[in-house]
């Protein structure tokens, strides 16, 4: 097949530019260049497991050929045999290593290395939708430090009871951003709210957003446009936050956004996290254009960053966790809400690969 064709000669080219990468990184004045040495290590991980992958290709692909070379030749039965045995093996890998490398030689989303800043905000439930914000919260940083993954504070606003109406957030890890990106939506809680005194089953909600840390380079913010106040933290927070206007609300005049942030003492530290976040704020914005642009392409996609999807409901009575995009129902609640979401991810990563292959294959 043509496709196949031009998929085996990318797969060359890739393979020749490793080589390349690999003899470049001993090079002296590299090693001398931290900068250029950083991003030659950081272009070899990523090239690294195609290339593993197409050599793997390439030693199947002459083990069949030397068993049907033995078959042509051979007359010794037994050695037939073996030469049969060897080339059923090799036929059958061979078409799930051409499966592997066309998932690998799908377009890598440019964000996917990016850390990213994390909102989730109590919805619909009162009291209850403000507790669940906050187990989504301990559910998420527990994932992060099961990746070894840092996390940073940036806002929280509680409800006294040990809820968060709004709990924002950054984490900074290797490929935050492509394990995390499939959990903007709302969210929905079924149990008995520890408010709720007649035993009766609840339906709350609960919005995440995660959006890549924008760069300087990838959004360029007029100050003109910022108006910034400040005022005086609130809430359980160190000996001089709550003591001094250190705290800082930033409003983007031109799109109406506002950013409050005063988990830092220092009221400098406060505005360059508001910043971070209006930045991704202004990216996701950004990005939500060209995704709309590219409305087909959009639909062939596990959903990634709207809001208002209905995405997850975790049913506590039932012990029950069902993702409505994949329609994938696990019973394994209490491990989840313990960060191990690595079942969840890993299925939403493989239905949204299929789903861009289809999208691919119809376009061809």
């Amino acid at each position: 097949m043509e496709e196949d064709e031009n998929m085996f000669e990318n797969l060359e080219e890739v393979l020749l530019h490793y080589d390349e990468v690999i003899n470049e990184l001993s090079e002296p004045d590299v090693l001398n260049n931290q900068e250029k040495y950083r991003s030659l290590m950081k272009e070899q991980t990523d090239l690294e497991p195609v290339v593993e992958k197409y050599k793997e290709y390439k030693e199947v692909k002459a083990g069949i050929e030397d068993s049907l070379l033995i078959l042509e030749e051979e007359k010794d039965e037994d050695m037939r045999e073996l030469a049969k045995e060897e080339l059923s093996d090799c036929r059958n890998r061979i078409e799930q290593i051409e499966h592997d490398l066309r998932i690998l030689m799908l377009p890598k989303d440019p964000n996917d290395d990016k850390n990213v800043i994390v909102e989730i905000r109590g919805g619909a439930g009162g009291d209850e939708a403000a507790l669940f914000a906050a187990n989504l919260f301990r559910m998420y940083s527990r994932y992060a430090e099961r990746n070894n993954w840092k996390i940073d504070m940036i806002n929280s606003n509680e409800n006294g009871i040990g809820g968060f109406k709004e709990v924002v957030f950054m984490i900074d890890g290797d490929g935050a951003y492509s394990k995390l990106k499939y959990e903007s939506g709302v969210h929905r809680v079924q149990r008995i709210p520890v408010t709720e005194s007649g035993g009766r089953i609840h339906t709350s909600t609960a919005t995440v957003a995660i959006m890549p840390e924008a760069e300087e380079v990838d959004v360029n913010i007029d100050m003109n446009d910022c108006k910034f106040d400040v005022f005086r933290a609130s809430g359980n927070g160190g000996q001089c936050v709550n003591t001094t206007d250190s705290a800082v609300r930033l409003t983007h005049i031109p799109t109406g956004i506002v950013i409050s942030c005063q988990d830092e003492k220092s009221q400098l530290k406060n505005k360059d996290k508001a910043l971070k976040v209006l930045r991704s704020r202004l990216y996701e914005l950004e990005c939500a254009k060209v995704h709309d642009a590219e409305a087909e392409a959009r639909r062939s996609q596990v959903g990634t960053g709207d809001r208002s999807e209905k995405i997850r409901t975790y049913n506590f009575p039932q012990s029950r966790v069902t993702d409505h995009r994949i329609k994938l129902t696990s019973h394994r609640l209490d491990e989840i809400m313990d960060g191990e979401l690595n079942e969840v991810i890993q299925s939403l990563t493989a239905a949204d690969q299929a789903a861009k292959l289809s999208k691919l294959n119809e376009d061809r």
